[in-house]
């Protein structure tokens, strides 16, 4: 464990706090658990996660790409989106962006994907549509 001074534990405003925690982190990252070293390092994690999420958002994906990664990541393909989205067809024209999901489409990918209804319910761009 490397000696560095402690950092006063409070909000992270700069940049220079920020990288002090991260290295302090890495210093307690062995610490064990119980000891006040633990409790001290979950405290620093908990001020990092704030900071980054401040200066650093990840934005939602978007809901096509989002119902594609879905298939992908379960080897399925789309046709398991049929009960869902209504026929084939209906499922290729939400899939190539010539048709919106409509509310219904949302509620279903929601229940039975478990895919985010903040993610499904932003807008996206469709094919032809200015």
């Amino acid at each position: 464990m490397k000696n560095l001074q402690p950092l006063d534990l409070h909000p992270l405003k700069t940049e220079s706090e920020y990288e002090a925690a991260l290295l302090e982190i890495e210093s307690l990252l062995e610490v064990p658990p119980g000891t006040p070293e633990a409790a001290r390092l979950d405290l620093l994690a908990t001020l990092v996660d704030a900071y980054e999420q401040e200066h650093f958002p990840i934005a939602l994906p978007d809901p096509i790409e989002a119902i594609r990664f879905y298939l992908e990541s379960r080897g399925l393909d789309a046709q398991v989106l049929i009960p869902i989205l209504g026929d084939q067809e209906q499922v290729n024209q939400v899939l190539n962006r010539q048709q919106p999901l409509s509310l219904e489409m949302i509620r279903q990918l929601h229940q039975i994907c478990n895919i985010s209804a903040e993610v499904l319910i932003q807008s996206y761009a469709l094919e032809g549509v200015l």
